[in-house]
């Protein structure tokens, strides 16, 4: 099932927030939870939390049953696979430039650096930070 750009747009904004992620999580891991279970993980006020799930629900990343005065919330996956689709072609294209970066520092002699500034620092140096910028910003 392909979505429209406004239902792509509900997803992402959802999934934008790592409280909503975090729900998302719990969900997966722990399968349908009342709505109490899942508030008890967050330090936040009910309403700010309810917040978070209506968000979730419009953008059809979860569902809401009740029974009873129980509200309980279950994880919906369908729009997850849309987002990975989306994904797809990224994923392919950074394996595709690790994979020539691989292939290029394969086909160099140990100890020799690709061509570029020649600025090594950080690279084999004494103090180790990793740090191959060439400057001192942050």
């Amino acid at each position: 099932m392909r979505t429209t750009g406004t239902e792509d747009g509900k997803v992402f904004a959802a999934l934008a927030s790592p409280v909503r992620r975090e729900v998302l999580g719990l969900l997966r891991e722990q399968g349908p939870q009342p709505v109490t279970r899942l508030a008890s993980h967050f330090a936040m006020a009910r309403p700010s939390f309810s917040e978070h799930l209506r968000v979730l629900r419009e953008a059809g990343l979860v569902s809401e049953t009740r029974s009873g005065r129980q509200r309980l919330y279950r994880l919906e996956a369908a729009p997850l696979h849309d987002v990975q689709e989306w994904l797809s072609p990224f994923e392919r294209f950074w394996r595709e430039k690790l994979g020539n970066l691989r292939d290029l520092l394969d086909t160099l002699p140990d100890g020799e650096h690709p061509p570029g500034n020649g600025d090594t620092r950080g690279v084999g140096d004494a103090q180790g930070d990793g740090d191959t910028r060439g400057d001192d910003g942050p």
